[in-house]
C-alpha cells in the first residue's frame, strides 16, 4: 500500500470512528431525552371553594389573575363533579382514583381507619414509576402510622393531617394539627398559605432532573377564615372581605409556582390541575351561583366543581370541555400521560386525554354516583336522581333545570326507575361504610336534603346552630 492510499485508509477508519462515536452519543441522548420528556404532574386541590368564585367562572368581585390565567393555557370543565360532597371522601376517591365506597371510606372524617393499607394510590405508582413524590398541605385521609403519607407512595410530606385547623402559627399543636415535614414538628411564621406555597417552589427546585408528581393541597378557603392583615386591608370595604383576602393569597402562591415552572423551563411539560374538594361551605362566604345545595349536600352546590386542565406540550389552550367528568379522572389520565400502564389497576376513573384532543367524542362517564351513608345521588345523562331513605327521590333533568328546582319523578316514571336499578347495580359493588357521622350531624344532613328536596329553606346547617341545639336538646 503507498503512502497516498495508506493515508486514505486512516482518514476514512477515522471518520467512521467518529461517526459511530456520533451515533451512540445521539442515541445515548436520545434515551435521556425521552426520561426527562416523562411530564411532571400537579394537583392543585383546594378546600370548600365557591362554584363561581373565581374570575375564570365569573366572579366579578373576587381577585384571581393567576389562576385565570391557568385556566387560559389549558381546559375549563363545565360539568365536571367529584366522588364526595364532603372533605375525607372526596380526597380518597381523588387520591385512588376509585370510588372511596368500595373500600368503605363513605363518611366525613377518618373514623380512626383511613385509607385501606390494601389500596393502591396515585402517589404509589408515581414513586414505583422512577417519580420524585411530593405531598403539601392538608392530608386528612387517617391518622395512623399506616395512613402517613410517607406510607402512601409519597417520598415528602410538608403539611398536617387534621381536615382543619389555623392559619397562623399554633403554640402548642396536636400531633394531627402541627404543620410537619415526614413526621417532624416544623416551627413556622407567617400564613400558611404562604408556607405551602413556599414549599412547592422548594420541590420544584429539588426535583432537578427527575420528573416529579406533586399533590398540592391548600387548606384555603376552609374555614377558620383567617387572611393576612394586609390582604384585609386591601379589601377592607369587600362585602366578603375574609374569603376575597383569603384567595387573593391562595391565587398568589399559585401565581409564585408556576412563575418557577416557566422560569426552570418546564412548564410546557407539566400538567396541572386546580380543583375544589367539593362545594362551596355554608360558612366560609362563598357562592354557588345558581347550583343548589352546598358543602354536604347532593345537589349541583355540592359535587360539581371549578376544574381546570393545563398541559401546553399537548393540549390546546383556552378551551372548554362540557362532557361529564369527574376528580376520579385524574389518576387514570396522569398515568396515561405519563406512559405508565398497570394491568392488575382498575380505576373508576377516565383518561381524558382522548377526548381533550378529539380523538373520543361524547362525554367520558356514562353515569356518575354519589353516596354517604342513607342519602345517595345518580347521574346518567342529563338526569339526575336524588334519594333520601324513608324520605323518596326528586328527579331532575339538568339540561333543562340545572337550578334543580322541577321535580320531575312522576313524569318520567320510566327514567327514574331506569336510573334506580342502575344505582342498585353499583351499590352492590360497595363494602359497607366503616365508620358514620354521629347522630347529631347525620340529622342535620336528612334535614337539610329534606327541605332542600321540597325546595325550601333549611332551619339550621349545623350542629352549632341555636334552632337545631333546641331541637336537639328536646330528644
Amino acid at each position: 500500500m503507498n503512502l497516498k492510499n495508506s493515508l486514505t485508509f486512516i482518514i476514512v477508519f477515522f471518520l467512521l470512528i467518529s461517526c459511530k462515536l456520533n451515533s451512540d452519543n445521539a442515541k445515548f441522548k436520545t434515551t435521556n431525552s425521552t426520561k426527562n420528556n416523562k411530564p411532571n404532574i400537579i394537583v392543585i386541590l383546594i378546600d370548600d371553594a365557591g362554584y363561581v368564585d373565581f374570575g375564570f367562572m365569573g366572579s366579578e368581585d373576587l381577585q384571581t389573575p393567576n389562576i385565570d390565567k391557568l385556566a387560559k393555557s389549558g381546559v375549563v370543565f363545565t360539568d365536571a363533579h367529584v366522588s364526595a360532597t364532603v372533605c375525607a371522601p372526596s380526597r380518597a376517591g381523588l387520591i385512588t382514583g376509585i370510588y372511596q365506597q368500595r373500600f368503605g371510606f363513605e363518611a366525613n372524617g377518618t373514623g380512626g381507619i383511613g385509607l385501606s393499607d390494601d389500596i393502591t394510590t396515585i402517589a404509589d405508582v408515581f414513586k414505583e414509576n422512577d417519580y420524585n413524590t411530593y405531598a403539601i398541605g392538608k392530608w386528612h385521609l387517617g391518622e395512623d402510622v399506616s395512613d402517613h403519607p410517607n406510607q402512601r407512595g409519597f417520598d415528602n410530606f410538608y403539611g398536617f393531617i387534621n381536615g382543619s385547623r389555623s392559619y397562623f402559627p399554633i403554640q402548642n399543636p396536636s400531633k394531627n394539627q402541627m404543620l410537619q415535614n415526614n413526621g417532624e414538628r416544623v416551627v413556622f411564621d407567617g400564613y400558611m398559605t404562604d408556607v405551602l406555597g413556599n414549599q412547592s417552589v422548594k420541590y420544584i427546585e429539588a426535583s432537578k432532573d427527575k420528573p416529579f408528581f406533586m399533590y398540592l393541597a391548600y387548606n384555603a378557603v376552609h374555614t377558620p377564615m383567617h387572611a393576612k392583615k394586609e390582604h384585609l386591608e386591601k379589601f377592607k370595604n369587600h362585602p366578603r372581605k375574609e374569603l376575597a383576602a383569603m384567595t387573593w393569597s391562595l391565587d398568589e402562591n399559585i401565581g409564585k409556582l408556576i412563575n418557577k415552572l416557566e422560569s426552570l423551563g418546564i412548564r410546557d411539560n407539566t400538567l396541572i390541575y386546580f380543583l375544589s374538594d367539593n362545594g362551596g361551605a355554608h360558612n366560609n362566604q362563598s357562592k354557588t351561583g345558581v347550583l343548589k345545595g352546598w358543602k354536604g349536600n347532593k345537589f349541583e352546590g355540592g359535587h360539581r366543581v371549578p376544574f381546570i386542565m393545563s398541559w401546553p406540550n399537548k393540549l390546546n389552550n383556552n378551551k372548554v370541555f362540557s362532557g361529564l367528568t369527574s376528580s376520579l379522572d385524574i389518576f387514570a389520565t396522569s398515568i396515561a400521560a405519563a406512559n405508565i400502564y398497570k394491568d392488575n389497576l382498575e380505576l373508576d376513573g377516565v383518561n381524558l386525554i382522548p377526548y381533550l384532543m378529539d380523538k373520543k367524542h361524547g362525554n367520558p362517564h356514562k353515569n356518575l354516583f354519589w353516596k354517604k351513608l342513607d342519602i345517595s345521588a345518580a347521574r346518567i345523562g342529563d338526569y339526575k336522581l336524588i334519594t333520601l331513605e324513608k324520605q323518596g327521590s326528586v328527579l331532575y333533568n339538568l339540561k333543562e333545570d340545572l337550578r334543580e328546582t322541577k321535580n320531575i319523578i312522576y313524569l318520567e316514571n320510566s327514567v327514574s326507575e331506569n336510573i334506580q336499578i342502575t344505582y342498585n347495580k353499583w351499590e352492590h359493588s360497595l363494602m359497607k361504610p366503616l365508620w358514620g357521622e354521629g347522630k347529631s350531624w347525620e340529622s342535620v344532613t336528612r334535614h337539610i336534603h329534606k327541605r332542600l328536596m321540597q325546595n325550601k329553606e333549611a332551619d339550621y346547617k349545623d350542629i352549632w346552630s341555636p334552632a337545631f341545639k333546641k331541637i336537639d336538646s328536646k330528644k
